[in-house]
């Protein structure tokens, strides 16, 4: 037999034929497994708000500072610092507003309106019949306590104004009404003096002198006389 018939014969012999059925398989959909932030691997085109721009500048800028590895990393760094600064900012605000309140409180429940000056019902306020007032002025002045003196002051005077039949007093009226109920022009005129220097230096909460607070006992003190 011819070497070349004696090579192919032995090539033939040797070729496996695999004639097995062919096993169909499947895959799991991977697009789930591998959709976090790790697995970007190319930013969006720059058509986002000036917000997502910002984030990602200061995403950038985080992940040079700290020598951040990847920018998923970054991006969670950027979220809690943001996260803070908005707790931050909320406490701030709560702060200021408790704050606004605590100081102005006394103002809203009474207000500061020369004509809307509701006197504050406290127990002096509430028994100015029982109350003595020369002492309560007294001890106010020894202790250089103008304001005080000057809101007893008026107390006192509305005392006067009222047993002697001028005014009716009531806790909750106004100097409008007061006012309104003294018939005496001349009266009327001396109670809306006493009354502003009332408002001006109580509900002004103006920190007066020793040289103020005399010029105001003046005056209240004449407006006293006059009624007695």
């Amino acid at each position: 037999m011819p070497p070349t018939k004696i090579l192919n014969t032995i090539v033939q012999d040797s070729v496996y034929e695999d004639k097995e059925p062919i096993e169909k398989r499947s895959y799991e959909d991977l697009k789930d497994k591998y959709s976090g932030n790790d697995f970007i691997y190319e930013r969006a085109s720059n058509n986002d708000g000036w917000w997502t721009r910002f984030k990602q500048w200061l995403s950038d800028f985080f992940k040079n500072l700290f020598d951040i590895n990847t920018d998923a990393k970054a991006a969670d760094v950027t979220d809690i610092v943001l996260k803070i600064f908005y707790v931050v900012i909320f406490v701030l605000v709560v702060f200021f507003i408790v704050k606004a309140i605590i100081n102005k409180e006394g103002k809203w429940v009474f207000g500061k309106s020369s004509d809307k000056s509701i006197i504050p019902i406290t127990d002096v306020e509430s028994n100015i019949y029982e109350a003595d007032f020369k002492a309560l002025i007294a001890s106010a002045e020894s202790e250089n306590n103008y304001r005080l003196a000057i809101r007893y002051y008026y107390l006192y005077l509305l005392k006067n104004l009222s047993q002697s039949g001028i005014i009716e007093y009531d806790v909750e009226k106004t100097n409008s009404d007061y006012h309104y109920e003294i018939a005496s022009e001349q009266l009327k005129k001396e109670f809306s003096y006493t009354s502003y220097l009332y408002n001006y230096i109580w509900y002004g909460e103006f920190d007066i002198d020793q040289v103020q607070f005399k010029k105001a006992k003046t005056a209240f003190n004449q407006f006293l006389d006059a009624i007695n």
